[in-house]
């Protein structure tokens, strides 16, 4: 793209449709801000507590591999596999919501309102799990989970596409890695509190169980309450497209998310590039949500002991901190040898990691060691990855692009989770489910190889360029 198109690009979008300002500190703080709320929640709930807390309850309502629901020839439902089923149906509804909800944010002004809807929407599930406890309540519980992931996911569609809005290219990179550092420095305090509450239980007069709810409240109430600095301090813009009238909001969503699809096809690096962030973070996402169930179930009954969640709390602990760390180094890396190259070197230790598990995991000593491998390259693999795909996309199409993306973004790995869950009802295994994630992997890897990055950015500043054009004409 020649200077004079850069120039055109930049004063007819940036200028004429949003003249706001970007890389405002204000607005870039309460952005970062959201990871740090949202994020306490997502460690503390989802990857920790909540998983091993339903199974228990399930195991003991049915026993350790009772069936809870038999679905005839489709198999059953254990108590061992609800809570990864669980998951997989909410992802599954993601992938039909999250595109379409982005392609209406597109067209309105509605963007930050709807963030804020499925951020409070997620809140309110995540804290009402505080009353799910003995008897049949895990299935309230599982329900209660399902709507806070997906209201989780919902509100990143918005999230992430404020990126775009409030930074410039050059800055992404630092910003976007800036914004999972924040998350894991709020995920990190919440541990702490979450430690000591679960912890000095005794002490405080109160049950372990309690203990857990308790803590799974207080994340969820960090969410709503910091999310609040982010809404006061992030500005609407205005919408890129203007909706066509006398049209409902989700046939508009609808038609545009065949538009986004067929303009997907169109962009072929893009198109490349969101394949394999989708296999890759699959795997990611489904090694993190299941980690905790994994070392409960396996590590722990192999050493004769029942699950440890102060043990769990403090593992995750060391792995918010070592992502912290790898956030930012793997940041400095990029800026040497690029952001792609430096994806596949996460990618590669990520395999490591599922081998590992695996085949060598057999004390508690060795999952401390596993923890910081995979904090180092968590928030690494996922901020270079936004950040290089907020690149690859036109402009003015934001939402209905990271709608798309989103689907396999945080808590939103799918075809991972079912794997994983089927793995472990068949064969009773953790470690098989664990070892079959390496697929993903591999592929999202080789895939990525032969993404042509630059190619791609090219190719979405053109279709820039040319809407335009087409827009100024009229």
């Amino acid at each position: 793209m020649n200077e004079r198109s850069e120039k055109f690009l930049q004063e007819n979008s940036e200028q004429s449709k949003n003249p706001l300002p970007k890389n405002d500190r204000k607005e870039i703080f309460g952005w970062l801000m959201y990871d740090w709320a949202n994020s306490a929640f997502y460690t503390t709930v989802i990857s920790v507590l909540l998983g091993p807390y339903l199974t228990a309850l399930a195991q003991a309502d049915v026993g350790e591999q009772g069936v809870i629901f038999d679905l005839g020839f489709l198999g059953s439902i254990t108590a061992e596999s609800l809570v990864p089923t669980a998951l997989a149906i909410s992802v599954g509804a993601q992938v039909f919501l999250l595109p379409i909800l982005g392609s209406i944010a597109d067209y309105t002004h509605l963007k930050k309102p709807m963030m804020a809807f499925f951020c409070y929407l997620g809140v309110t599930a995540s804290s009402l799990l505080f009353f799910v406890s003995e008897g049949h309540d895990y299935i309230w519980g599982c329900v209660l989970m399902m709507i806070a992931n997906i209201s989780f996911a919902a509100a990143n569609v918005f999230y992430n596409a404020f990126l775009v809005d409030i930074t410039t290219e050059d800055n992404r990179d630092k910003i976007s890695s800036y914004g999972f550092a924040s998350g894991y420095i709020g995920g990190i305090i919440m541990l702490i509190v979450n430690f000591a509450t679960i912890s000095y239980a005794e002490t405080l007069g109160i049950t372990k169980s309690l203990a857990v709810r308790i803590s799974m409240l207080l994340a969820s109430l960090w969410w709503g309450v910091f999310a609040l600095i982010t809404f006061y301090l992030i500005k609407p813009r205005k919408p890129a497209k203007n909706a066509p009238k006398n049209k409902p909001l989700l046939i508009i969503g609808f038609s545009e998310l065949w538009k986004t699809c067929k303009e997907l096809k169109g962009l072929k690096w893009t198109m490349m590039f969101l394949i394999a962030y989708l296999f890759y973070n699959d795997g990611i996402q489904t090694v993190i949500l299941n980690s905790s169930v994994f070392l409960s179930q396996e590590l722990f009954d192999e050493e004769g002991r029942k699950t440890n969640q102060s043990f769990l709390l403090a593992i995750f602990f060391v792995a918010q901190v070592a992502a912290l760390v790898g956030s930012l180094l793997f940041e400095r890396v990029s800026r040497k040898i690029g952001a792609k190259r430096t994806i596949l070197v996460c990618l590669s230790i990520w395999c490591g990691v599922v081998i590992f598990a695996y085949g060598f995991l057999t004390n508690t000593f060795q999952a401390w060691i596993m923890s910081v491998a995979i904090g180092l390259v968590l928030g690494s693999t996922q901020a270079l990855s936004r950040s290089v795909y907020s690149q690859m996309i036109p402009l003015g199409k934001e939402s209905s692009f990271f709608g798309l993306y989103e689907i396999s973004e945080k808590g939103t790995s799918w075809l991972g989770q079912l794997i994983f869950a089927v793995v472990v009802a068949s064969t009773g295994s953790y470690r098989q489910a664990i070892l079959a994630l390496i697929f993903f992997f591999v592929v999202g890897g080789i895939i990525l190889i032969f993404t042509d990055v630059s190619k791609g950015i090219k190719e979405a500043n053109q279709i820039s360029i040319s809407e335009e054009a087409l827009l100024e004409h009229a």
